[in-house]
């Protein structure tokens, strides 16, 4: 499941992180990548245990706790401290796929899986040429370049790449997420199914026979597939 969800970041947190990224230390963005990807990653980020990705990261996080679009997509369980990179003239990042396992930083060594991946738009389109995050998947090719706030989440067993940047700068944060439900065809069901049931209710109000045998399937079924 390959899913864009707009307006994330408001305005004023936007210009916020824009402002706070402009004054960053930026290094070599190898030093997130694991052995096989960082021979195809040529890009910077602020560094992970740096003050101001310690900051922006809980602004991203508490904007992904008051988003329903994404609760409902990712079901997450664990959210690996955002992390915040950039693309200036003749960056790129080849095909590659994300590892599996992630450690959380300070945590003591604690692993998690990463599941899904998400990247949050920093930059508008016109800010920059190129840039286009490529995905992969049983459908296709997908070329995903955002407006400044939007968000895409996917799979992180997805090959993807990002095109050179021919123009300007593309910024962006992005994150892994550990779901309740780490099968990529078992989550799409239950946020189709989510979607569905959210339209229903404002069809037929909440105390409908209908609606609450379907909340109630939906529930059973997250109970049966869900892993804490």
């Amino acid at each position: 499941m390959l899913l864009q969800v707009p307006d994330v970041l408001t305005k004023e947190e936007l210009n916020h992180c824009r402002a706070v990224l402009e004054g960053s230390q930026w290094v070599d963005g190898k030093v997130t990548a694991g052995d096989q990807a960082a021979k195809a990653k040529n890009n910077l980020q602020i560094p992970v245990e740096s003050d101001e990705a310690r900051v922006l990261g809980e602004l991203v996080l508490n904007a992904l706790g008051r988003n329903p679009t994404f609760n409902s997509a990712a079901l997450p369980l664990r959210v690996l401290p955002p992390m915040f990179n950039r693309y200036d003239v003749g960056m790129t990042f080849g095909a590659h796929v994300d590892n599996s396992i992630r450690t959380i930083p300070g945590s003591g060594g604690m692993r998690m899986r990463a599941d899904v991946s998400t990247t949050i738009f920093l930059t508008d389109p016109d800010e920059y040429d190129g840039g286009e995050l490529v995905i992969e998947d049983t459908f296709g090719t997908h070329a995903v370049k955002l407006p400044a706030g939007h968000m895409v989440v996917y799979p992180s067993s997805s090959l993807h790449r990002v095109v050179p940047i021919t123009r300007g700068s593309r910024w962006g944060c992005f994150f892994w997420t550990q779901s309740m439900v780490k099968d990529d065809g078992l989550r799409a069901m239950l946020y189709d199914l989510d979607v569905a049931i959210i339209q229903t209710r404002q069809q037929l109000g909440d105390d409908n026979p209908a609606v609450l045998g379907l909340v109630n399937h939906y529930h059973n079924l997250l109970r049966r597939w869900a892993e804490l």
